[in-house]
């Protein structure tokens, strides 16, 4: 009969697998804002709030504050240095207000969490009261985490469009948090389980969204590239009528 620590192990392998594909799914929205030079409305938010969730979960992780979730650690590890990418180039592609903005906030981040690995090791002296402090500000550093797919969502809602919520993310949301949310059950680790149950429930939402407004989105975009068409069609005529009447 197989363990409990071997399919925990295994669910946890299954996570940093799901994760950092999570993490690499949005690579083709910054290959558009790269290919593009502009950001467009593209939000930061979910690139900011993924970030600092990271950094905290990373704590968390580690066997000086959680003995047995290194594989938490590894996972979201890999998420500080993508997320930090994707930030660098929405830094590079931002208008100059923005820029700073989106550059405090990460500058912010980090010496939160720094502040609070210091903290947590001069102050506080047992893993068990140091996986409580980290897990509880974790969980409500979540609701960073959750505000910025409602954000998109509400977008969505509003634009009756799903060209800024990408797909693969949305997917990847749903099957990380659900991997994790059973990672967490063997043994029970609430700080693991509430937020990652609540993150699968989220990107269950968003695929109905995408399923729901995926045809009108298509419809949006053909009827664009048909103006845009147009536009450059009138242009054209236009400037070989003006060519004519100066000939004459």
């Amino acid at each position: 009969m197989v363990s409990e620590e071997v399919v925990r192990t295994s669910l946890g392998v299954v996570g940093n697998i799901i994760s950092i594909t999570l993490f690499l799914s949005v690579v083709p929205t910054f290959y558009r804002i790269w290919k593009k030079g502009s950001v467009e409305q593209y939000s930061p938010i979910p690139y900011l709030a993924s970030f600092f969730n990271c950094g905290l979960w990373v704590l968390y992780g580690m066997p000086f504050v959680q003995p047995h979730s290194l594989l938490v650690a590894t996972t979201n590890g890999a998420g500080v240095v993508i997320e930090f990418g994707y930030l660098v180039i929405f830094l590079m592609y931002s208008d100059p207000r923005k820029r700073v903005r989106v550059a405090l906030i990460m500058l912010l981040e980090i010496l939160v969490v720094g502040g609070l690995v210091l903290l947590v090791l001069t102050l506080v002296h047992t893993t068990k009261k140091r996986s409580s402090i980290v897990g509880s500000i974790s969980i409500a550093a979540n609701v960073l985490m959750y505000a910025s797919p409602l954000s998109v969502m509400r977008l969505v809602i509003t634009t009756r469009s799903v060209e800024y919520m990408p797909f693969l993310l949305s997917l990847f949301c749903f099957c990380n948090g659900l991997c994790w949310f059973l990672y967490a059950l063997l043994p029970f680790d609430p700080f693991v389980a509430v937020p990652n149950g609540i993150g699968a429930v989220l990107g269950i939402l968003q695929l109905i969204l995408y399923a729901t407004f995926y045809k009108s989105t298509k419809r949006m975009l053909v009827e664009r590239k048909e103006k845009a068409e147009m536009g450059l069609a009138e242009m054209g005529s236009s400037n070989m009528h003006n060519g004519n009447e100066a000939n004459i």
